[in-house]
């Protein structure tokens, strides 16, 4: 499955040092899962918690779930031995959090070689250096780390997150520009569904591919939230069918719903129907 089409509607955390909750992962309708060495970890079970993700992950189970794991800083004491364990487990990608410019990530790719490098974007300086992250070979992806960044802004958190908007905006273009994944940041109050499922709404209309999530019970509503849906689906179908047609005939232009279809719309549409058809692969499967 191409990268860019693969889902990312609903990435959760996990933490890395709970077995329970490790099992539980396996059955759940996520697209990706964050195995969590840092926040989600106190302390004293950081070690232990490397070891039990280690386990867990040979144990295998996780089906077509993408498996991420969010090592420690590398400027901590865990993170350079995560990084090392890391290296060894199986896994689609690395998390580095706190990432500030591109000589970070270039210091984790030091230890796990080639495996695809995925950056937490929750600092001032993160975001002024978005495009210089974004462009080292090895990023994949960029997750939103908005409360960390919420605190470093001394922001106030408000449900149309402008105070937010500036750091979400330029997180975007850097990420499309060099064709990441990027997936929005978490919704604190796991209980208030309207209010995530607006969030979401909100983040899908940016352009983010996903959200990040800390409670199984959100997962269906960004699931719904960040996939086509049947209407888009519809329309899609339709401006293909009526592009091609013109196509043929060799006549003016597409019209649909009154409106022009151009070559752009037809890319957009194409796009709509391969991540409509990943996802019943994925749920299929």
């Amino acid at each position: 499955m191409d990268p860019r089409q693969r889902p990312y509607r609903s990435v959760l955390y996990i933490p890395g040092s709970k077995e329970r909750a490790l099992e539980k992962a396996r059955s759940l309708p996520v697209d990706a899962i964050i195995f969590d060495l840092e926040d989600a970890v106190a302390a004293e079970e950081k070690e232990n918690a490397r070891e039990t993700l280690k386990a867990a992950l040979a144990a295998g189970g996780y089906g077509s779930r993408v498996k991420i794991v969010r090592i420690n800083g590398l400027d901590t004491e865990w993170g350079n031995a995560d990084a090392l364990a890391v290296r060894d487990m199986d896994v689609d990608v690395v998390l580095l959090p706190k990432v500030n410019s591109a000589s970070d990530v270039q210091a984790l790719s030091t230890i796990t070689g080639d495996l695809p490098i995925w950056a937490m974007m929750e600092t001032p300086r993160g975001m002024l250096n978005a495009a210089e992250i974004a462009a080292h070979p090895l990023m994949a992806g960029f997750v939103m780390g908005t409360n960390d960044l919420a605190k470093e802004l001394q922001t106030r958190f408000q449900p149309d997150r402008l105070p937010l908007m500036t750091s979400l905006g330029l997180c975007l273009l850097a990420a499309k520009a060099e064709s990441l994944i990027i997936v929005d940041g978490v919704y604190n109050a796991f209980k208030d569904d309207d209010g995530l499922a607006a969030e979401c709404d909100q983040g899908r209309a940016m352009g983010f591919d996903g959200k990040t999530l800390i409670h199984p019970a959100q997962v269906e509503i960004a699931n719904s939230a960040f996939a086509p849906s049947d209407a888009e689906v519809d329309l899609a179908r339709r401006q293909i069918a009526a592009f091609e047609e013109v196509e043929a005939q060799g006549l003016g232009v597409a019209v649909v719903d009154g409106k022009i279809v151009e070559n752009l719309h037809i890319v957009t549409a194409r796009e709509i129907l391969a991540k409509a058809e990943a996802i019943s692969e994925l749920q299929a499967g």
